[in-house]
């Protein structure tokens, strides 16, 4: 009876002394650790480039190290879901559009997309470009619909995978202009560039920071930009709207995610230090060179973005009957 007693009058202590450690931990300013921004691809890939540009200039914002930690695989899904089930209060996760907006659409995730993870800061998007091979014999998206009209089923296009930005904006060009082009899914975006530039198949909607070096070297012919703006980068190629088609819009667009978890004073931090770097020259330059857009929103924005993507991308897979192979 006297040990029930100590136990009782024990546990509340037990109970304080947690609450205060949990206190202390809170009431330390953050960050008190290097942070570590994961990618869901390769180095050297855009959503890399993306990340890495952030991670120079966050780090001496926020007085710590930024370190970039690869983790490719699974449609940039991997990283997420490190970043999704972190508890270390320092791990955040340069999210692209293929991770948070198509993938959880066509596989099956082991975290929850929109309750694991937080839109925090929107950094920008890399457009994607209608390239043809120069043999074709197009010199516009008019063009190229004529010749598709005239000869249903023998044109192909190239991806860098089924359920890629490339794939699911090609179906919404056929869907536009009533024509029935083949698609020819690659693993990834440098051997489907080989095989259009040797003319095994005829056009691509490859992102721009993939094709821009070959649009300029004259290897593929670029008709139009998947955007709503033409692009610095091809101030003389036109959008498909002014191009007669519309309604066709397709970006790679990245952000910072970081655990839902995440205090609301740690997430607000991090959002007005990415959005305070991103007007710097040197980051814009960085970012530019991939034919990145730079559009800053309010973490709000960000969020109601995210969840409009993810409903356009869900009823366009579903559609268009979209799996991954």
């Amino acid at each position: 009876m006297r040990m029930t007693t100590r136990r009782a009058l024990w546990a509340p202590l037990v109970g304080c002394a947690a609450l205060l450690a949990i206190g202390g931990v809170q009431a330390q300013e953050w960050p008190n650790k290097p942070l570590r921004m994961l990618v869901g691809s390769a180095p050297g890939g855009g959503t890399d480039v993306m990340a890495r540009a952030v991670a120079d200039k966050l780090g001496p914002a926020l007085k710590q190290t930024v370190l970039v930690e690869n983790r490719p695989g699974a449609s940039n899904t991997l990283a997420a879901d490190v970043a999704a089930k972190s508890t270390d209060g320092h791990t955040l996760v340069m999210g692209v559009s293929t991770a948070h907006a198509i993938a959880p659409h066509l596989l099956k995730l082991a975290y929850n997309n929109d309750t694991d993870l937080v839109p925090v800061a929107f950094v920008g998007a890399v457009p994607n470009v209608l390239v043809v091979n120069n043999q074709l014999g197009v010199n516009s998206v008019a063009d190229l619909v004529k010749l598709a009209r005239s000869q249903p089923g023998r044109l192909n296009y190239a991806s860098s995978g089924s359920g890629s930005t490339q794939h699911i904006a090609a179906e919404l060009f056929k869907e536009a202009t009533g024509t029935f082009i083949t698609h020819i899914p690659y693993r990834g975006s440098a051997l489907a560039l080989i095989d259009l530039m040797g003319g095994q198949v005829q056009m691509s909607f490859d992102t721009l920071a993939s094709v821009a070096g070959h649009i300029k070297n004259g290897k593929v012919k670029a008709l139009a930009v998947a955007a709503s703006q033409r692009n610095p980068q091809l101030p003389d190629v036109p959008t498909l709207a002014e191009a007669g088609v519309k309604g066709v819009e397709m970006s790679a667009w990245y952000g910072v995610y970081m655990p839902a978890a995440t205090p609301r004073s740690v997430q607000q931090r991090v959002h007005e230090e990415v959005n305070k770097l991103l007007p710097h020259p040197d980051t814009r330059a960085r970012l530019a060179a991939i034919g990145s857009e730079i559009a800053p929103m309010s973490q709000a924005d960000f969020a109601s973005f995210h969840l409009a993507e993810n409903k356009r991308y869900a009823e366009v897979i579903k559609k268009r009957g979209i799996k991954v192979d």
